[in-house]
């Protein structure tokens, strides 16, 4: 049995009665989510640039990457250029994949692709009015720092951080 009790422009959420692997029967609510693209841009070879963006579900202000939500059908590379230059006023010549995750399969379905842009171009930033971001540079030792600390805590950005750190040949 599946009931949709809420379909919005971000989520959807429906209750679903499954019978899982093991047999047992539960009843479960499911947030659906289109997806969404972050990118981790590097203005220099050691500075990345955040952004420091105020979100009303927890009323404060947080550090994060720069990043949206997928549009139906768009390729998260494209959706990754777009934020970029919406949120930051870049564009990126080179956007790596970097990592693919599930934010909380417990009950959403919602999968953030995660690239490293670098070879950076001045575009025009171009926020909605429900954007309210001051951008900021800053190396990678500090954002890095940051995330030790407890100052940086959105999950996007501890994982495109920590991961391309990782890959810079650092630890922890």
């Amino acid at each position: 049995m599946r009931k949709e009790i809420y379909k919005g422009k971000i989520v959807n959420l429906r209750v679903e009665t499954a019978t899982l692997p093991n047999g047992a029967i539960a009843t479960l609510e499911i947030i659906s989510h289109p997806g969404a693209a972050a990118v981790v841009p590097f203005k220099d070879e050691s500075t990345v640039i955040l952004v420091r963006q105020y979100r009303h579900a927890i009323g404060a202000y947080i550090y994060e990457i720069p990043a949206g939500k997928l549009s139906p059908g768009e390729n998260p590379k494209e959706c990754a250029q777009r934020e970029l230059e919406e949120e930051i006023g870049y564009t990126a010549d080179t956007l790596e994949p970097v990592v693919t995750f599930l934010t909380t399969p417990g009950f959403t379905n919602e999968v953030i692709h995660i690239y490293k842009g670098t070879n950076l171009v001045a575009g025009t930033q171009n926020l909605g009015p429900d954007e309210i971001i001051e951008v900021l540079e800053m190396p990678i030792t500090a954002a890095i720092a940051k995330i030790h600390d407890g100052t940086i805590r959105d999950g996007k950005t501890i994982v495109g951080l920590q991961t391309i750190w990782l890959q810079m040949g650092n630890q922890s």
